[in-house]
């Protein structure tokens, strides 16, 4: 049976280590916390967790520079609207896997609208979004121009107040 040199640990025991290293970062809650309580050490890279917004907390449109959008204040817009080349943009800004296509249906003012979405990397964004295009002069569209629900496979479902800063873009895009 070899040794090995006295000061030097063997490889293999060096990986087991790490092993029970990397697992350590687990550990049970004591006096202070709850009975049977496990913290969890985050790792640095991991995104913070979404803020939780208020229960009184109100959804706005507001006019962007290249079109509109709807979120809540200090929080990342939960839809997007651009007008390119005479369609509007529709982008559901939740996470879609890469590849994948939806209807994003759209219902008020007594349309439907079921939008066809595909999963598309926007620039200076991570990951995947939903999005879609329509002709601005689609008559549906006005569904814009009052309170409206969305519902997308995976992506939830968003309820969105009447404004005028959607169905004005929807207008300038279509040149009426």
């Amino acid at each position: 049976m070899s040794h090995a040199p006295k000061g030097l640990v063997p490889p293999l025991l060096v990986l087991l280590l790490a092993a029970c290293s990397a697992s350590s970062a687990t550990t049970t809650a004591g006096k202070d916390g709850p009975v049977d309580a496990v913290r969890v050490a985050m790792p640095v890279d991991s995104p913070a967790p979404p803020a939780t917004r208020a229960k009184d907390a109100k959804g706005a449109w507001a006019e962007t520079p290249d079109g509109a959008r709807f979120g809540y204040p200090g929080e990342a817009p939960l839809l997007s609207l651009e007008c390119h080349q005479g369609a509007l943009v529709v982008t559901r800004n939740v996470a879609a896997p890469i590849g994948a296509a939806a209807l994003f249906a759209l219902q008020g003012s007594g349309y439907i609208l079921r939008l066809p979405v595909d999963a598309t990397a926007v620039p200076g964004r991570q990951g995947y979004v939903w999005q879609g295009a329509i002709p601005a002069d689609d008559r549906r569209l006005t569904l814009f121009k009052a309170k409206f629900v969305g519902t997308l496979p995976g992506g939830g479902h968003i309820e969105v107040p009447a404004s005028a800063v959607p169905g004005a873009l929807v207008r300038r895009c279509a040149g009426t």
